[in-house]
């Protein structure tokens, strides 16, 4: 049986994390300055050089900017952030999960009746394929990596690639907590089933018919993944990936 490697954090990673938390739970609010370097460096039990390293990640996060001789001052992400932050604002607050799932039930929508107007024959049989895979898989994670699979499919059938990537940062938000929101995905068959009626209009051409579906499948599998998560202030369960 293959084995999944548990990757290794560095005192990089695990500064950059605590960093991170701090930003965006408030304890550095927007637009304030940081303690100079030395002062935080002691702060957090590390040296200058690890600062040095998680400062730049998160400036490239968006979410601090240096300027030399006036020192580190905290972005505010709502306005000047991107699409990319979603993973890393999910992870830390489960409100966010729901904005997400709200945007992915409307561009989901969408994305299925430009679909059904567009796809190719190349394109319905892939998606065929893909929808097997999902009847197919041996465990929730492979189903529920398969069912994204058919979403992906999809979102290039419009067309667009804007929409392709669109997916994917939806798809990139709650990934890293997926194993918190496998309830739609435990039995594949039933999964399946619930996936094949969009899959079934966009190779008909039915527009109407795919938004339709798509509405209800995306609306049944928010509901069921929201509902599974647990834990205090509805934090994932704990042993889910971070």
């Amino acid at each position: 049986m293959a084995v999944e490697s548990i990757p290794r954090r560095t005192v990089v990673d695990l500064l950059e994390a605590r960093l991170r938390e701090d930003i965006l739970s408030g304890t550095h609010g927007p637009g304030s300055l940081l303690p100079p370097e030395r002062e935080l460096a002691a702060g957090y039990g590390v040296t200058r050089t690890t600062l040095k390293h998680a400062l730049m990640r998160l400036e490239q996060a968006g979410l601090l900017s240096t300027r030399h001789g006036i020192g580190t001052r905290v972005l505010d992400y709502l306005r000047t952030g991107g699409a990319d932050l979603l993973p890393m604002l999910a992870a830390q607050d489960p409100r966010w999960l729901r904005e997400v799932f709200e945007v992915r039930r409307h561009v989901g929508t969408l994305i299925a009746g430009r679909a059904a107007g567009r796809r190719t024959d190349r394109q319905a049989r892939r998606l065929e394929h893909l929808l097997r895979q999902v009847a197919d898989g041996p465990d929730a994670d492979a189903v529920q990596l398969a069912d994204v699979e058919v979403h992906r499919e999809l979102a290039r059938a419009t067309g667009n690639r804007v929409y392709l990537l669109l997916t994917n940062t939806l798809f990139n938000a709650y990934l890293p907590v997926r194993a918190a929101l496998r309830a739609p995905f435990e039995d594949a068959a039933r999964a399946a089933d619930r996936l094949a009626p969009v899959v079934r209009a966009v190779a008909g051409r039915d527009v109407a018919e795919a938004r339709r579906a798509a509405e209800a499948y995306l609306a049944d599998t928010e509901k069921l993944m929201l509902g599974s998560m647990s834990g205090p202030r509805g934090r994932p369960r704990a042993g889910s990936p971070r």
